[in-house]
């Protein structure tokens, strides 16, 4: 399962909030997918990692389930 536990942490360590994400693009319904860890496009994904300026292991995380 992929959960996104580590973009809120990043997220917060960086000191964007979730208004800069829909600036820049993310719909509210991405961010509510996220907080459910539901799934997303890579194509968003990239988006994340260009705004927070990070690594993919910086907002996703493989768990079994």
């Amino acid at each position: 399962m992929i959960v996104y536990d580590r973009l809120w942490n990043t997220m917060t360590q960086k000191g964007v909030t979730q208004y800069r994400l829909v600036v820049n693009g993310i719909s509210h319904s991405t961010l509510a997918r996220l907080k459910k860890n539901q799934t997303v496009n890579t194509d968003t994904l990239n988006k994340l990692c260009s705004i927070l300026n990070c690594d993919i292991e910086e907002i996703v995380e493989y768990r079994a389930e």
